[in-house]
């Protein structure tokens, strides 16, 4: 059985057309004191239940609406019920970097495992570490096999993967593998949730057809400040890449501005809020039905990483 919240029906649809099963209906309620009420409206006892409820704007509304979904189907006697998250905002939240500040991926996990989810299923989390903050199993998978196969498409003879960051490098290096190319890496530091500083480019970019690779672009603060760099080392192309395409204020036009940028690449984990001649949208609902599909029959879901 496959229920999808309000945060990504697409995907879900998309999902479900796959695996040739219907998606589910819910019934979401909205109450005057603005509280919420989740009906699952199809039978779920002794079922396999996948909920697909990415962490989204607004985050903190489609988390509720997880929660409960994850409530009302351990109620009605699921089987199991494995959590879809294509994309887990709280992975952020993995550290304390501050006094006094809460680790929020932490949390989030804790709060899903009470509400019932006995598994997870997510994608590209941004800090690898936030696998153990959950308590169940975790499927973690990526789209560097997606996004390799859109720039295989074209030619990659003087080409160069570029990081954004150190943190990102070692799953820079895998996509870098997977096109048989060399991988650099900028030296960043961040200040604030806005502000960041790279201060050189670790590795030839030079009159190279610069990859730039990461795992999601919010602000675009990193990229954006990346690309300023980049720029003195008079690259021939630039393309971005990324998993998790939020684009948020205005982000997209930003990136898209630049005229030394030639494409920006990213896929359907999250609703793209606008649509760009620059911009190309790869899906990983195939990956995801792929990997429901294993758990579901018990088989490997780790084959899927394999080249």
């Amino acid at each position: 059985m496959i229920f999808g919240g309000s945060a990504h029906p697409e995907l879900a649809d998309e999902i479900c057309a796959d695996l040739n099963v219907p998606r589910s209906p819910v019934r979401i309620t909205r109450f005057a004191n603005d509280c919420l009420e989740v009906q699952l409206q199809a039978n779920c006892r002794e079922r396999d239940v996948y909920l697909i409820q990415p962490l989204v704007p607004p985050a903190q509304e489609n988390l509720v609406e997880l929660l409960l979904m994850a409530d009302a189907a351990r109620g009605a006697s699921a089987a199991r019920v494995t959590a879809v998250m294509s994309h887990y905002a709280y992975a952020r939240s993995d550290k304390k970097d501050a006094p006094r500040i809460s680790i929020g991926g932490r949390l989030v996990a804790d709060l899903l495992v009470t509400a019932g989810v006995n598994r997870v299923l997510t994608m590209t989390l941004h800090s690898p570490e936030v696998h153990g903050f959950f308590s169940v199993p975790v499927d973690h998978l990526h789209a560097l096999r997606e996004l390799a196969a859109h720039f295989r498409q074209r030619d990659l003879s003087n080409a160069v993967v570029l990081s954004p960051d150190l943190g990102y490098a070692k799953s820079a290096a895998h996509f870098a593998r997977r096109l048989g190319l060399p991988v650099a890496a900028g030296a960043k530091e961040r200040f604030s949730d806005s502000k960041v500083s790279i201060s050189s480019i670790i590795g030839e970019v030079a009159d190279r057809d610069v990859i730039v690779v990461d795992d999601e672009i919010a602000r675009g603060t990193t990229v954006l400040e990346l690309l300023s760099v980049l720029r003195h080392q008079e690259p021939r192309s630039i393309s971005v890449a990324c998993t998790h395409g939020l684009f948020a204020d205005g982000a997209l036009e930003k990136l898209a501005a630049a005229e030394d940028v030639s494409e920006i690449v990213t896929t359907n984990s999250v609703p793209v809020p606008v649509a760009h001649p620059k911009l190309t949208v790869l899906s990983i609902a195939p990956a995801l039905a792929e990997a429901i599909r294993r758990t579901h029959g018990g088989e490997s879901v780790s084959a899927l990483f394999d080249q």
